[in-house]
């Protein structure tokens, strides 16, 4: 087909629609859908907004009985695709933004557990394609602004630093061409407002965890002190470093303000058919929970509920900004979470009634639901066919890659995105016919779990037998039906060593793991392991 450009968005959206209904009854299935018509201006605004600790349960439009209202982010839903089977790769921090920007697992690096510090060699590899290299090497301006926990390399060491010098290995290295923000959690240190390779105030101060008077957490706030050991002295913990103009409660304002800054210098572009990707990672509602003065007494969930009432209204922010600027219509939002809700939801469902988790099992850091389903919320005007609807299928934050690569066109090498399956069908189509290849989630604890469908194996460890469950008939993991089923835990367990061992969920060229066997697959051999992908590699090199 002859490429089509379009020169405004009411344009596109009256010719891709109808195109895009026809491809479907006929059965047509092209490298992009989209690119069907194509051109530059085709190919969307990318927003991905991703929140920090929040629960399945913490969105109104997922959780009727929710005890605050989320209304920015339920208009995602109404007016997008709500995702109600979406899982981060990891039920913590670091490996679920690893895996969300990479499309592969993160226990397939040397880190196969746990948060990294705000200091540590980048876990993503030097090389490694991400969302923001991958759209970058197609047209599009990236930018990050938030959190990034995937490891900074620092000038100098805490007793000795020079910040005059670049920070080196961090966002700007791995495909974005702006940033602003922090290095980690705000628990962990060298706090300061970074803009690229700086901070304008830079962290010469110290401080650590302070009471938290409205929630039984800590701030992060003034005064700080002169040194390590003055902050060991007043708090009885040794300081971290930080800046003396940050404040923990001014993240998401600024976060937001920042975002919309750099959007607003992309405007016109973006009309012109010249894309932008950012990535917007905020803090909340990560501990300290510290919602601004003027969300206090909103909702019915305390200060944690108010926190999200903030949340949500920055994301307001967003949309009244895409709006504004004409450039909504084709802008492409994925709303999610990097994993379950903090330990606090035992508080919150006794105090409150309030369930962040949503009713399955358990929260932050755990293999099961809990831990890792989380809300994804799809919004783009210009491309979601029937909006307003919901879709039950099994999605993973790896396929972001794979997913934006087919709306552009792009092709992805062997050696990216490895666990990454691409969803876009669901966008164009409200009856896909396309089903995930089998999803891995990964506990803090050291156990893996493999959904394939409706049915979810929970591997053994030393401790624990294996565990299958029917998330059809029984998402809150209530009935383990292993032993009414041996023959589909063999299969689950057969098919998630192939995953393993091989380097890969999809197909392709196999791929190595960054580290050879490891003791928390204890259920399979290191014999076994070596089988594998030995035999994996063979059968592509015979």
């Amino acid at each position: 087909m002859r490429a089509l450009v379009f020169t405004d968005r009411i344009t596109l959206r009256s010719f891709v629609m109808p195109l895009l209904a026809i491809a479907n009854f006929i059965g047509w299935s092209g490298e992009s859908q989209l690119n069907g018509a194509s051109g530059d201006v085709t190919k969307p605004n990318i927003i991905v907004i991703y929140t920090d600790d929040q629960g399945y349960g913490d969105v109104s439009a997922l959780n009727p009985a929710a005890k605050f209202k989320t209304p920015n982010m339920d208009r995602l839903a109404r007016e997008g695709v709500a995702f109600t089977n979406a899982h981060s790769s990891d039920s913590v921090c670091t490996p679920s933004r690893y895996g969300l920007l990479t499309g592969r697992y993160c226990w397939r690096t040397d880190r196969k557990t746990g948060v990294m510090d705000a200091e540590g060699k980048g876990l993503i590899a030097d090389g490694r394609m991400t969302l923001a290299s991958m759209l970058g090497q197609h047209g599009y301006e990236t930018a990050m602004v938030g959190k990034w926990h995937l490891g900074m390399d620092f000038p100098g060491t805490p007793d000795d630093r020079d910040w005059s010098q670049p920070v080196r290995d961090m966002p700007l290295d791995k495909g974005f061409d702006y940033f602003y923000g922090i290095p980690a959690s705000l628990n962990y240190g060298i706090l300061a407002w970074f803009e690229g390779r700086h901070a304008a105030v830079p962290p010469t101060m110290f401080t650590n965890k302070k009471p938290n008077d409205r929630m039984s957490d800590y701030r992060i706030m003034p005064p700080y002190d002169a040194s390590a050991s003055q902050t060991k002295k007043s708090l009885g913990r040794s300081g971290f470093e930080i800046a003396p103009d940050f404040v923990d409660s001014e993240c998401l304002t600024r976060f937001t303000d920042k975002a919309i800054e750099w959007m607003t210098g992309k405007v016109d572009d973006a009309k012109q058919g010249n894309p932008f990707f950012l990535y917007l990672p905020y803090t909340s509602p990560h501990y300290p929970v510290c919602p601004l003065p003027e969300f206090h007494g909103q909702g019915e969930c305390g200060a944690y509920g108010e926190f999200l009432i903030e949340t949500d209204h920055h994301i307001g922010r967003v949309l009244k900004f895409l709006e504004s600027s004409g450039i909504d219509d084709n802008t492409l939002i994925v709303f999610t979470s990097d994993n379950g809700p903090e330990k606090h939801w035992r508080d919150s469902l006794k105090t409150y009634q309030h369930d962040s988790r949503g009713g399955f099992r358990e929260g932050k850091r755990s293999v099961y639901e809990g831990g890792h389903r989380v809300p994804f919320l799809v919004r783009w005007p210009a491309g979601i066919s029937h909006p307003s609807r919901q879709w039950d299928g099994l999605v993973g934050q790896v396929d972001l890659l794979a997913t934006f690569a087919e709306l552009i066109g792009a092709e992805l090498p062997d050696n990216a995105g490895e666990d990454s399956d691409s969803f876009a069908s669901v966008l164009f189509s409200a009856n896909p016919s396309e089903k995930r290849l089998p999803l891995i989630n990964h506990g803090n604890d050291s156990r893996y779990a493999i959904t394939d469908q409706d049915w979810k194996l929970v591997l053994p460890n030393a401790k624990r037998a294996a565990e299958l469950y029917s998330l059809k008939t029984d998402p809150s993991e209530r009935a383990n039906v292993a032993s009414e089923h041996p023959e589909i835990v063999e299969r689950l367990e057969n098919e998630i060593n192939r995953l393993i061992a091989g380097g890969r969920t999809t197909k392709g060229v196999p791929q190595p793991n960054d580290t050879a066997y490891w003791s928390d697959l204890s259920w399979m051999t290191p014999q076994q392991y070596e089988a594998i992908a030995s035999g994996a590699a063979e059968a592509v090199n015979p």
